[in-house]
């Protein structure tokens, strides 16, 4: 009788360890591809901010100037993110 019920059981494991394994890999592939479209709606939110914020800094200001004041937000953002990046390392 355990010679039969033994066999069951292995293909019973097997098949919830597939079916396991497929949902992970489901789960996996859903989060990459939202991942992916977060990414590229905040780069063309970015690029679209930029282009109008450079349009109406141009209205008033020179070329150069409205490209250094954006350019300047930039850094400065850039810095700010790299700090809050650092802060669990940092201890603070």
């Amino acid at each position: 009788m355990t010679a039969l019920i033994a066999p069951l059981l292995r293909l019973a494991v097997a098949s919830a360890a597939a079916r396991t394994m497929r949902n992970a890999a489901s789960d996996i592939a859903m989060r990459a591809m939202l991942t992916l479209g977060a990414v590229l709606a905040g780069a063309v939110g970015v690029l679209c901010f930029s282009y109008a914020g450079l349009t109406v800094l141009q209205r008033h200001l020179d070329p150069a100037g409205a490209w250094a004041i954006v350019g300047g937000l930039y850094a400065v953002t850039g810095l700010a993110l790299y700090l809050v990046a650092t802060r669990r390392r940092r201890g603070v």
